[in-house]
């Protein structure tokens, strides 16, 4: 049995390099198998093949949004857990258009202190 076969695998979306690799590294040391995607459409490529329960994304990235890519994801993915985190203001404007269309997401203010995004992805 491959030794990530029992851990939750979670991908991680941010194009802030330094913190999808923190938050990934914090992950692995968690108990969890994390992959990163630094692009909405690397995390959408990777979820295909990776196949995670969970999906932690940034919101305001270049080209797929983190909202956009969430919602592409769970259309390949429909069990997944998706939680969202972003530092700007633009957000609330994403996400009411994804409320509009259907899809609430949690989302988490940047920045995430690690414990309280560990107990986001234990709850």
């Amino acid at each position: 049995m491959p030794e990530n076969a029992h851990k939750p695998r979670v991908l991680v979306a941010d194009d802030e390099r330094v913190i999808a690799d923190t938050l990934a590294m914090i992950l692995n040391q968690s108990g969890f198998y994390a992959r990163v995607a630094y692009t909405g459409e690397k995390a959408l490529e990777m979820a295909a093949e990776f196949e995670p329960e969970m999906l932690i994304s940034d919101v305001i990235m270049a080209g797929l949004n983190g909202i956009d890519a969430a919602i592409k994801i769970r259309a390949i993915l429909p069990s997944i857990k998706i939680l969202l985190f972003s530092g700007q203001a633009a957000t609330a404007d994403l996400l009411e258009k994804a409320r509009a269309q259907g899809y609430e997401f949690e989302i988490l203010a940047k920045p995430v202190h690690p414990q309280d995004l560990l107990a986001k992805l234990r709850a």
